[in-house]
């Protein structure tokens, strides 16, 4: 009997696939690939589903700090925001996953790698190119694509079978892991749709929110999130515990709209509460101690880095040459962030740092310097202006081209 592992969640899709593929003769071997948001009970229930379904092994595979070292270091050095708005929650995941599902594979000789992606989203092209590269001789599934299933009969499926799946699932596909929460369902397939707030799954209702905002000092060393009011803490748990804290104020909330992979639009729901809240931290204490030109070619490729992981280009070797940049331009991001949180927001109060280009013993904005007097600043201004005072005396421009 030919054996395949499944990419597993647990979730409407790939517990389908599990039970589809068995069906089909395979030997179904899951892997649960741990990129975080379950807890043991979630992980036990996860097992369970897996068990439900007959399958020949299930594994869970903890790779939280693979995504950190690998991924999430290197969007938290970009200040990576899809359309300003999306730290990625989803995109960082799946390389990760894919490349463990892939291991997983390998180790077990086996005949097929599968996922429950369906055919209009970004993930299928992520598993599908992680896949085929890092284990090129194994075919790859996709029943979900190939069947073009609509979630209502995946879940007539599971009930003649003896699974029962949730509403709420049938209802909303929800990914949850260390940088955040997506949500997809019937309002983010319209432009205009509104999550209704039981849809929402990390973050408190705004009627449950403190009323007393929170401060809350972040410390990084070389853009490495390194401790919580002074609390020292491993990336993971450190993003883990701000998770939850920021979460009980509605921190993280968003909607985003874009460009898939595959030419289209496509809208997602989105919770980030510490995603969102380390990138303003860290982003503030950049302005302190970054050059101008640093600034701004890290803005430029940050963008390329963020869209290179979105896209699925995990492999290219530019990947890794732009990680090389963020990492040098990190030499100086020591210090500490004060930020606050409130109902549904993240307000930056300040930054301080060892490497600071602000002086105040040298120089104040807006008043005196001690690195110029006022004849050099008079000087200074009148040369800066030169062109545009030239510009002045000189005969107008025509007019356009038409």
């Amino acid at each position: 009997m030919k054996k395949v592992v499944l990419a597993f969640s647990g979730g409407l899709d790939t517990t389908y696939c599990a039970v589809w593929l068995r069906e089909q003769g395979y030997k179904v071997h899951t892997v649960t690939v741990h990129t975080g948001g379950f807890d043991a009970d979630e992980l036990a229930a996860i097992e369970h589903r897996a068990l439900q379904a007959q399958v020949a092994s299930h594994a869970v595979v903890d790779a939280r700090a693979e995504l950190f070292d690998d991924c999430l270091r290197y969007l938290i050095f970009a200040n990576a925001l899809r359309g300003d708005v999306y730290p990625l929650c989803v995109s960082a995941e799946r390389m990760v996953q894919a490349r463990a599902s892939a291991r997983h594979a390998l180790s077990l000789a086996a005949d097929a790698l599968a996922h429950g992606s369906t055919a209009a989203g970004n993930d299928q092209v992520r598993f599908d190119v992680a896949f085929r590269a890092l284990a090129p001789s194994i075919p790859v599934l996709a029943p979900i694509r190939d069947q073009a299933l609509s979630r209502e009969a995946e879940t007539a499926f599971l009930a003649q079978h003896g699974i029962q799946v949730p509403a709420k699932t049938t209802a909303y596909s929800i990914n949850r892991g260390l940088w955040g929460v997506t949500i997809g369902g019937r309002e983010t397939h319209r432009s205009d749709g509104v999550l209704p707030e039981d849809a929402w799954v990390l973050t408190a209702a705004p009627d449950a929110r403190p009323t007393t905002p929170q401060d809350v000092l972040i410390t990084f060393d070389r853009g490495v999130p390194t401790a919580i009011d002074g609390r020292q803490l491993e990336p993971v748990a450190l993003i883990e515990t701000l998770n939850t804290v920021a979460a009980r104020y509605g921190v993280g909330r968003g909607v985003h709209v874009g460009d898939t992979i595959l030419g289209i639009k496509g809208r997602v729901a989105f919770e980030a509460p510490a995603a969102l809240t380390l990138i303003a931290a860290h982003r503030e204490l950049e302005k302190l101690v970054l050059s101008r030109q640093q600034l701004f070619w890290k803005n430029i490729l940050g963008d390329l880095y963020g869209g290179m992981v979105h896209e699925a280009r995990f492999l290219d070797p530019l990947l890794q040459d732009v990680e090389a940049f963020l990492a040098s331009s990190q030499r100086r991001v020591r210090g500490t962030a004060a930020v606050r949180l409130s109902s549904g927001q993240v307000s930056v109060l300040g930054a301080t740092s060892p490497c600071s280009l602000m002086n105040r013993d040298v120089a104040l904005y807006g008043e005196s310097s001690r690195l110029w007097d006022g004849a050099e600043a008079a000087a200074f201004c009148k040369i800066y202006g030169m062109q545009d005072a030239l510009l002045g005396r000189a005969a107008p421009a025509g007019p356009a081209a038409p």
